[in-house]
């Protein structure tokens, strides 16, 4: 679960950029100072609820006393015309708020539902659904936690909680082996260590040495199916590239533990919501 202090730096960022120099200028010069408004945050297309509390947090920024009623939660899916929440407060801060929250929560939505869709395709599989690092500048936890939010689980935050072993490290290292043990020998027994391979002579000098989880990268369900027997369990398994929703079942049936998406973080399309006076 998010607190306040890992989203509102993010909030109020984005409503200084909206804001700029001069504050709301349409909204100042039409609205009346101690007008008061109600409005609804509705889906405008089905889909899982996220980032609520973060869109929330803008109009509390702004209006501190602002009252909300929620219907659907974050994680909660909501159907198309479905309200989400209603917010009553001073017109001026609905108004200005609108846009940052509705970008913020519309975004992150978009990100749960997308991995929703994933999830629901390989259920009956023992595959996990997960994310990449290819997230939004400056919105990673948040778009990690949508990932949650829609079903499935996280990959590495960053490069400073765990070792991914990829082709260009190993291009340099001078193969596989000399990566791993210098890997081994920098960091502390804590870090898990995962290589990335591209064929199975690769998986299977990988097979000799000390890591944790394999990635299998670009590889069709046959070579999978095969990758999954050679390990035998030894690893974790981590099926990436390629990955669709006609492809994902397919790659789930070949028996790999994770199964990660960059898209559901960088193309996911925006769920549609909009706010309603």
């Amino acid at each position: 679960m998010l607190q306040p202090l890992m989203y509102e730096p993010v909030v109020r960022a984005t409503l200084l950029e909206d804001l700029g120099r001069a504050g709301d200028l349409t909204t100042d010069a039409i609205v009346p100072a101690d007008a008061m408004a109600t409005a609804h945050l509705v889906a405008r297309q089905d889909g899982r609820v996220a980032g609520l509390e973060v869109a929330l947090c803008a109009f509390r920024l702004l209006d501190p006393d602002v009252a909300i009623a929620i219907d659907h939660v974050d994680g909660a899916d909501v159907p198309a015309g479905g309200r989400i929440a209603t917010v009553h407060g001073r017109a001026r801060a609905l108004l200005t708020a609108e846009r940052t929250a509705l970008n913020l929560m519309g975004r992150l939505s978009g990100v749960a539902t997308a991995t929703r869709g994933l999830v629901r395709a390989v259920e009956g599989t023992a595959a996990r659904i997960v994310c990449t690092r290819k997230t939004t500048p400056g919105l990673r936890t948040l778009e990690k936690a949508a990932v949650r939010l829609g079903g499935g689980a996280n990959h590495r935050f960053g490069l400073d909680d765990a070792v991914l072993v990829k082709d260009n490290h190993v291009a340099i290292a001078g193969g596989i082996r000399p990566a791993v043990e210098r890997v081994r020998a920098a960091t502390g027994h804590m870090v898990k260590v995962e290589v990335e391979v591209d064929t199975l002579d690769q998986l299977k000098e990988v097979l000799e040495l000390p890591v944790d989880a394999v990635l299998l990268d670009n590889m069709g369900p046959d070579d999978l199916r095969a990758a999954v027997a050679l390990v035998d369990g030894r690893l974790l398994t981590e099926a990436s590239g390629g990955v669709t929703l006609a492809s994902v079942r397919a790659i789930a049936e070949s028996g790999v533990d994770m199964i990660s998406a960059g898209w559901i973080t960088h193309s996911a399309p925006t769920l549609d919501i909009g706010l309603d006076m």
